[in-house]
């Protein structure tokens, strides 16, 4: 498959008010993207795309606030953007939100709000745009999933059965989608510095001291800003990447679940336990952003990269 052409294209990027989303949206029109923004902070949203505007004035820019937990609302925004772009050369599916606590301390509501953000809407809006991507010759599909995609840590069972989940689904895609041309990738980043522990809800049973006590440990662990993954994420797409990671922050855990699959749970407790000072046990009841990894693994300033492993 030739390398991916960013100049003329219409790229459609979820989650783009902020975070690697507002990051590839800038790194989109530098290439020469045209854009479609999708996210539910209407403020945000806008002043990502007035800054696009002023520093790419000849970039199209539209924007569409929609609130993906809602799946009417997803329907209608899908409808909204092929009928103004029948034709998609990259669809990112971005957006995602984590929910802090234990399976026994978080509700099946709870629960369900994070399955319907980060698996549902990936699945609908590329149900919902497929055809667009299909009449595009040289398209791309991106789902972004995260290094708990991989490995999956005590608190996170919700985020890391979305994130599972959006891996799985996009590894069929990309044997379905071939005999298409459409590339697709799938991305799992580390430890990236973004909003989403501040946009995440804390389980019902979690209390909210233990919550704030261990995100202010975790916070310190998200190392690589959301700019230099967002390269790392298009450098990947236009090389037609299988799968990206993003720091050593996302190979290590990687490399662990490949080599030590059965005892990689233990090592990560260890390693987070170690690495914040605070017991094992405690830590299961906290919210670890959804990017953090142990400290052991989360010196990303000095290297980045793109995997060119495919899953096994």
């Amino acid at each position: 498959m030739r390398r991916f052409d960013f100049s003329a294209a219409t790229a459609v990027v979820t989650g783009a008010a902020s975070g690697i989303g507002a990051a590839l949206a800038h790194g989109l029109a530098a290439r020469g993207s045209d854009l479609v923004l999708l996210d539910r902070d209407a403020a945000r949203l806008a002043t990502v795309a007035d800054a696009i505007r002023a520093g790419h004035p000849d970039r199209r820019v539209d924007r569409v606030v929609v609130d993906l937990a809602d799946a009417a609302a997803t329907a209608r925004a899908a409808e909204q953007v092929r009928a103004r772009h029948p034709r998609i050369r990259l669809l990112v599916n971005n957006a995602g939100v984590a929910l802090g606590g234990r399976f026994d301390q978080v509700t099946l509501d709870e629960f369900q709000w994070v399955v319907e953000i980060n698996f549902r809407a990936v699945v609908q809006l590329t149900h919902a745009l497929l055809p667009a991507l299909k009449a595009e010759p040289g398209s791309h599909l991106v789902n972004v999933s995260s290094v708990f995609g991989l490995i999956a840590p005590p608190g996170q069972a919700a985020y890391s059965a979305t994130k599972f989940a959006v891996r799985g689904f996009t590894e069929a895609l990309r044997h379905e989608l071939i005999a298409d041309g459409i590339g697709v990738t799938s991305v799992h980043p580390g430890g990236i510095a973004t909003r989403i522990t501040e946009n995440a809800r804390i389980g019902s049973g979690v209390r909210r001291d233990d919550y704030e006590e261990g995100r202010r440990k975790f916070d310190r662990l998200l190392s690589i800003p959301p700019a230099r993954a967002a390269g790392v994420i298009l450098r990947g797409v236009e090389r037609r990447r299988p799968r990206v990671l993003v720091g050593w922050s996302a190979k290590l855990p990687d490399l662990m679940a490949r080599i030590a699959p059965g005892s990689s749970g233990t090592l990560l407790r260890a390693g987070i336990g170690r690495g914040t000072g605070a017991p094992v046990r405690r830590l299961t009841t906290v919210a670890a952003p959804p990017e953090a990894v142990p400290p052991a693994m989360a010196n990303d300033r000095r290297s980045e990269g793109v995997s060119t492993a495919d899953e096994a």
